[in-house]
């Protein structure tokens, strides 16, 4: 079985082929009787997904800042909360962009992001301290929301335009880029469940769990 994060089909299709290479790995997989799951944006909004993950990198310590939703919580039958899309982080005390940008690009093990700054701040050393946050591509779920800072994979350029113009500051660090990190959390989770009663007696305890090596985003700096 293959956990995949992103759906191997994100549009309907009407047939699929040996031509088109996506679909060809689809039709290998059926042929080979491997299943694949994508939890994609559920994973992103549960509590203790892709997205507390990322707010968690930001924060720095947890004394440093609070953690909430953006968009209203998502509850099961129960009423319970299951989670929420987007997070917005709130810091106990304000710092530089320079400093957020430090913390991001440590968390997500880059060496470079791209950055919009609001028009009529002061670049990298404006002081922030609210920051929307939504794994992948966020420009439709971030711009008209409060905060100093909006976190995301990718943005269009007129989005990026958009909020810039709407004295937001942008940080975009690939769209894979914000959400690869978290698998080896996602194995740690699934390897527990496994082990866990109810499954053991199935043999499912046996199960290895493997996070792909060759994974990596697709476009490079050069």
């Amino acid at each position: 079985m293959i956990v995949s994060y992103h759906p191997t089909i994100f549009k309907g299709l009407q047939s699929i082929t040996l031509d088109n290479p996506l679909q060809r790995s689809l039709l290998t997989c059926a042929a080979e009787g491997i299943s694949i799951y994508s939890p994609h944006t559920a994973l992103d909004s549960v509590w203790g997904g892709v997205n507390d993950w990322l707010a968690e990198g930001v924060v720095g310590a947890k004394t440093d800042g609070e953690i909430g939703s953006l968009v209203g919580e998502k509850l099961d039958p129960s009423g319970k909360s299951e989670g929420a899309e987007g997070r917005l982080v709130t810091l106990k005390d304000p710092i530089t962009m320079s400093a957020l940008e430090h913390r991001i690009k440590e968390h997500l093990k880059l060496s470079q992001i791209q950055v919009g700054y609001a028009q009529s701040s002061g670049a990298n050393a404006s002081l922030v301290r609210t920051i929307a946050i939504c794994a992948g591509s966020g420009g439709s779920m971030l711009l008209s929301k409060s905060a100093d800072v909006y976190f995301t994979g990718e943005m269009s350029h007129h989005e990026v335009l958009a909020a810039i113009a709407a004295e937001r500051h942008v940080i975009l660090c690939g769209h894979t880029n914000t959400e690869r990190g978290y698998l080896p959390i996602l194995a740690s989770k699934l390897r527990h469940e496994l082990q866990g009663e109810g499954h053991r007696e199935h043999g499912l305890g046996e199960l290895e769990v493997i996070v792909s090596k060759s994974d990596q985003h697709p476009l490079h700096f050069v």
